[in-house]
């Protein structure tokens, strides 16, 4: 829905506006002093011998020095939306400080410097004058955990990481394993927590070769998933479970990936592949 613009007599003044209403008197001192320091700034700028650009930049620090000193300086700082992202890490990322002119805010710069902190998927900054600087932020969601190499990170459903190592508050969440595990997680994910018999048994899902998927079973056993066809194979383990049991059955393996037999492993049999069956931890 596009907004329009309201008439010029009646548009509401903007907040600087509204700001030198209230504050009249200081409106000529401040024209003044503008230009008394732009004098001040050029005059220093000749007798140092300083290039134009330099000039320039001692004349803007000047003017912004003296805008905060009439009150146009940041007083306060509020952040809306967060959750999870460390209070001083948003602070530190932003740049602001209390005191510093806000004139000399950019509110595009504030913001790339808060995006990039993981936590934060998206966020707005905004220069509320005379004195306030409002950040709104939109925080990644925690999907899964992530195991490699004997590492953990906390990822989001697209398989960015949004913490490494320090993931013990977020133990409860879905575990997957292995090179490429993060950004192939969600579509099986997904399939899984449509099957809550399923769900409520699978301990990790490892991913082999960067291509399928084996289910790590709270009995020990591994389900071995054919690759492509990961939705099928869910679907009918959920109705071999409801049907026999299957998932609570004592077994080694699970072996679904031919498309028209089944294949059970007693705990008994020896293991196709060493190393297959290193059990995945969970952070403590």
């Amino acid at each position: 829905m596009r907004r329009l613009s309201a008439p010029e007599k009646t548009r509401r003044p903007g907040r600087l506006r509204l700001w030198l209403r209230r504050n009249r008197g200081l409106a000529r001192p401040a024209a003044a002093g503008l230009a008394g320091v732009a004098a001040i700034a050029g005059a220093v700028a000749l007798w140092r011998g300083l290039e134009p650009e330099r000039a320039l930049s001692v004349w803007r620090e000047r003017a912004l020095s003296l805008t905060a000193a009439w009150g146009l300086a940041v007083q306060e700082i509020t952040v809306e939306g967060r959750r999870n992202a460390p209070g001083p890490l948003l602070l530190e990322a932003s740049g602001l400080a209390r005191g510093m002119p806000i004139l000399a805010v950019s509110p595009a710069l504030v913001r790339e410097r808060i995006e990039a902190i993981p936590w934060v998927a998206r966020a707005t900054v905004q220069r509320r004058l005379p004195g306030h600087v409002h950040i709104a932020i939109v925080e990644r969601e925690a999907f899964a955990l992530w195991q490699r190499q004997g590492r953990f990170a906390l990822i989001d459903r697209a398989g960015n990481v949004i913490v490494e190592n320090d993931v013990a508050p977020f133990a409860g969440l879905p575990l997957v394993v292995g090179a490429g595990a993060a950004r192939a997680a969600a579509a099986l994910l997904d399939e899984i927590a449509r099957f809550p018999e399923v769900k409520l048994r699978v301990t990790a899902a490892i991913r082999v070769g960067e291509r399928r998927w084996n289910l790590r079973l709270a009995s020990g056993a591994d389900v071995m998933l054919p690759e492509g066809a990961e939705a099928a194979a869910i679907e009918r383990l959920a109705a071999l479970h409801r049907d026999h049991g299957l998932l609570d059955r004592s077994l080694a393996a699970i072996d679904m990936r031919l498309p028209d037999r089944l294949v059970l492993r007693p705990v008994s049999a020896p293991e196709p592949t060493p190393g297959a069956r290193q059990a995945p931890r969970r952070p403590t």
